[in-house]
Parts: structure tokens; C-alpha cells; sequence
């Protein structure tokens, strides 16, 4: 039995590293109140006083105000988590050292962005159920088809990217308080004029630049696929143009510490 007992020491392979850090990342945002707070709060409030609030906000289109809105507050639902949950969380834990602490464990700096991706995923679909459910006991009647799971999907995912890029942009460049201002504030100004819940249409002649952010390019690449059924492949190229862009910026302004 010689050997029997000998150590092995050794990291563990890096996908199980990267979901073990998912997992641990998840559990610390669906923690936080205030990152549940905008992760599913918020968006059900915005859902939910939307769409029985039609009449006095004046919304009229050609289909059924809750088909309209639902989508848009999915895409919401993916801002609040990708960019402004993930830019708070990541520039406070810059602000403790516990980044430059990983940063220094088994775990490579690769590996530890994968981990708040994979997070983000999970959160995100834990969203995406909880407001879909919503959705439907207020009478949301989506088009499902393949071509709209595709659309939803491809959406998610670059918008996922692009608003995480984004986040991991502020959040590696400025101090915990102002990326905690910051963050804040451009939700706030997305949830208002960036075309994320309703259709750029809706706000005249600056619709045509709300379509060009990346949150009015999620919400209508959701409305395309959830609503007509169809993929928007010029609000998804938008998000890779995003995702392109902020990664790049990132990976030049990033600090650790």
C-alpha cells in the first residue's frame, strides 16, 4: 500500500474553479438587498405599474400593453444585473483588496471573470423565471417559436456581455463611491430615456439615437424576438459592437487594486 496516503497537492481544474467561484458569487449577489433590490424588485415594480398603469401613461400600441412591456423589463432586469449589480459589487471588493487577494490565488484573473459571468448568468435566470411568471398572471402572451428562442437568447447573451463590460469598465477605473454614484445614475438614466422597457418609437426623435445604446438595443432585440418573433440582427451586432468595444476598454484601464 505504499503511496497510498502520499499528497497530491495541486490547483483543481479550472472549470471547476470557475464554477465554484459562480456559485459563491451568486449566493453573495442574491444576498446583497440592494442588489436584489434592482435584480428582481425593481423590475417587478416597473412590470407590474406599467402595465396597470397604461391608461394614464398614455400607452398605446398594436399589441396588448403586457406583451409590449414584458420584454423590455426582462432586458431591464439584465442591465440591472449585469452592469449596474456587477460594477458596485466588483469596484467595493477592488476598494477591500479581495480582488488583488484572488487576483494572487490558484484561481487565475481569467478564471475569476468567468466566475462573475457565470454568476450573472445564474442570477439572470433566476430573473427571467420570476418575471416571466409575472408577466403571465398579468395576461403576457409571448410568441414562441424557434426563431424567437433564438432572438431572447442571443439577446441575453451579448447584452449580458456588453452590459458586463461596461460594468467591469467603471468599475475598474474609478473609486467605489463614484462607480457606486455612477452606476446608479446611468440605470437610472437607461430606465428613463435608453429605450430598455419601451420601444425607441416612443420617444420621437431620439429614439433613433436610443437604438444605438446598448440598452435600447436589448430592449428591442427582446420586443423583435418575444413580440414579432423574429431575430434582430442589427441590435445584436449593436451589443457585440458594445462588447467589443467596453472589453477592450477594460482590459487598458482595468486595476486590480
Amino acid at each position: 500500500m505504499t503511496g497510498t496516503f502520499t499528497p497530491a497537492p495541486g490547483a483543481a481544474p479550472l472549470p471547476r474553479m470557475v464554477l465554484t467561484q459562480a456559485r459563491m458569487e451568486s449566493r453573495l449577489m442574491l444576498r446583497n438587498g440592494e442588489q436584489l433590490l434592482l435584480a428582481v424588485v425593481i423590475p417587478v415594480i416597473v412590470l407590474v405599474g406599467m402595465v396597470r398603469g397604461a391608461g394614464r401613461l398614455g400607452l398605446d400600441y398594436d399589441h396588448p400593453v403586457v406583451d409590449v412591456v414584458t420584454p423590455g423589463v426582462l432586458a431591464l432586469a439584465v442591465m440591472s444585473t449585469a452592469f449596474t449589480s456587477l460594477a458596485i459589487a466588483t469596484a467595493f471588493e477592488r476598494r477591500y483588496g479581495v480582488l488583488k487577494r484572488l487576483g494572487a490565488s490558484p484561481l487565475p484573473r481569467s478564471g475569476l471573470l468567468l466566475g462573475k459571468v457565470g454568476a450573472l448568468l445564474l442570477v439572470e435566470l433566476l430573473q427571467l423565471v420570476v418575471l416571466s411568471v409575472a408577466g403571465q398572471l398579468l395576461g403576457w402572451d409571448p410568441l414562441v417559436s424557434a426563431s424567437s428562442l433564438a432572438g431572447a437568447a442571443l439577446a441575453v447573451l451579448l447584452g449580458t456581455a456588453a452590459f458586463a463590460a461596461l460594468g467591469l469598465l467603471m468599475a475598474g477605473a474609478l473609486r467605489a463611491e463614484a462607480t457606486l454614484a455612477g452606476a446608479n445614475l446611468v440605470y437610472l438614466l437607461l430606465l428613463a430615456a435608453g429605450a430598455v422597457v419601451l420601444p425607441a418609437s416612443a420617444y420621437g426623435g431620439f429614439g433613433h439615437v436610443a437604438q444605438w445604446l446598448p440598452s435600447g438595443a436589448l430592449g428591442e432585440a427582446m420586443r423583435d424576438a418575444l413580440v414579432d418573433g423574429t431575430v434582430a440582427w442589427r441590435d445584436l451586432v449593436v451589443l457585440l459592437g458594445w462588447a467589443v468595444l467596453g472589453t477592450a476598454a477594460t482590459t487598458r484601464t482595468f486595476s486590480w487594486e
